[in-house]
């Protein structure tokens, strides 16, 4: 596992297009790759972008956004995670998961949200067991693939709300020894989110 970069995209892109054709994403087509570079520069920049690697190539990845512009939301995010469709149900979602949670705990982040379109077992159930609970429901919130479809939010506390909070530390910011360390406990388990 490791931090995303721009010769990723390629790679990113391959993994993220079977999901267009499926109601889990409301985008409608494959995005150029010069978008989808741009999309990857805009999160890079402040929140972790991570990839999952086997035999050298990108399996899956996930990243944090922010949750809304406002400035009483700058502590929330959301977050996004794509896994090859040959490599589902083995542990990559989860493992992402776990690293970015914590990197983003770290961060000073309070909240962590999860934006399921429904069907989506999968990703209802990665969320519940990375201890995210539903908080809302939006019925009927996206049309895709001849149908409406409703969409729930999960959501995940992070830190203490008894404290003013203090400015979230971008990613960049921390010692490349601490990614590594966060990045290996992911991998072999002991991270505990």
């Amino acid at each position: 596992m490791r931090f995303a970069t721009l010769e990723d995209a390629e790679a990113l892109l391959e993994i993220y297009a079977p999901y267009i054709s499926q109601p889990v994403t409301f985008e409608y087509e494959v995005p150029p790759l010069e978008e989808f570079r741009h999309r990857i520069i805009e999160r890079i920049a402040f929140y972790p972008y991570l990839v999952m690697e086997a035999d050298g190539s990108p399996v899956g990845y996930a990243y944090a956004s922010r949750y809304k512009a406002r400035p009483g939301y700058q502590w929330d995010v959301e977050l996004s995670v794509y896994v090859d469709q040959n490599c589902r149900g083995r542990g990559v979602g989860r493992k992402l998961y776990a690293a970015l949670l914590t990197l983003l705990k770290m961060q000073g982040v309070r909240n962590a949200f999860g934006i399921v379109s429904m069907p989506n077992v999968g990703s209802m159930h990665l969320h519940r067991k990375m201890g995210f609970r539903v908080v809302g429901i939006q019925y009927r919130a996206g049309y895709k693939c001849g149908e409406w479809h409703d969409v729930l939010i999960f959501q995940k506390e992070m830190g203490d709300f008894d404290a003013e909070p203090q400015p979230i530390i971008p990613v960049a910011a921390f010692e490349p020894s601490t990614i590594e360390s966060v990045l290996k406990g992911a991998l072999d388990g002991s991270l505990k989110v």
